[in-house]
């Protein structure tokens, strides 16, 4: 009975990639990319937290030695991409790229530990890498994008913001040309870094799954295989004695 419900490779895989879902239609909530999302930000201000409260202007200590390291990192970052002045630019994107990468790092959880402890406590579904949901990395890139937009307004102004959108890049003798090459850009930046990370975790993910099929078969077979001998080797003998 057992192995009748066992489920097929497919259905395994499509199984892991559901979210665990509350609502209808357009207002469909996807929970566990919301939770995980959510616990890792929470993860992410806490740690950073506490290292702030314990530095110390002495040697530090192995946390600190990391935080200091990745400040120091995004700070290069920021000031080689940013030459404006603002107190918001480094800490979002300090933000940004470690969430991210907690995000991320879900991807090297076994694939099947927190689906499992999850359907234990009554769960159907638990997607478990909050990136593989298009909903939470388009979300993040229209944040970003209209924080863009919001300084970039306040720093340069509504006029040079938009003499800039009608000159560059070609100068002001092909405006139109040149505002329908920044819209286009502009529009088509939070969509393609979406979908870029979007499609590059949904790749690992199914990758991973793959390998977790492939991995139970092999041990299934090699399971077998080595039960096999007891029962085959003496009709492999008669086999060979008839021969």
């Amino acid at each position: 009975m057992a192995a009748e419900h066992a489920p097929t490779s497919s259905e395994y895989i499509g199984h892991h990639l559901l979210n665990l879902q509350y609502g209808d239609g357009f207002w469909t909530y996807n929970v566990d990319s919301i939770f995980f999302s959510v616990t890792l930000g929470l993860l992410f201000v806490v740690s950073f937290y506490l290292a702030a409260r314990k530095a110390t202007a002495g040697v530090p200590g192995k946390f600190q030695l990391f935080i200091e390291v990745l400040i120091d990192f995004i700070d290069t970052q920021v000031r080689d991409s940013f030459h404006g002045t603002s107190k918001l630019i480094a800490p979002l994107a300090l933000t940004i790229f470690c969430w991210i990468l907690l995000l991320n790092f879900m991807d090297v959880v076994p694939v099947d530990l927190l689906p499992t402890i999850g359907q234990k406590a009554g769960l159907e579904h638990l997607k478990v890498v909050p990136t593989t949901d298009l909903n939470i990395t388009l979300g993040m890139s229209l944040t970003v994008f209209l924080l863009v937009m919001f300084y970039s307004f306040k720093i340069k102004g509504f006029g040079g913001f938009g003499w800039e959108l009608l000159t560059h890049p070609f100068g002001k003798w092909m405006m139109p040309f040149n505002l329908l090459l920044n819209l286009i850009e502009h529009i088509a930046r939070p969509v393609s870094l979406a979908l870029r990370l979007f499609g590059n975790l949904y790749a690992g993910e199914v990758i991973f799954l793959l390998l977790a099929v492939l991995g139970g078969s092999f041990a299934i077979n090699s399971f077998a295989a080595a039960r096999l001998p007891s029962s085959c080797w003496a009709r492999c003998g008669r086999v060979s004695t008839s021969w």
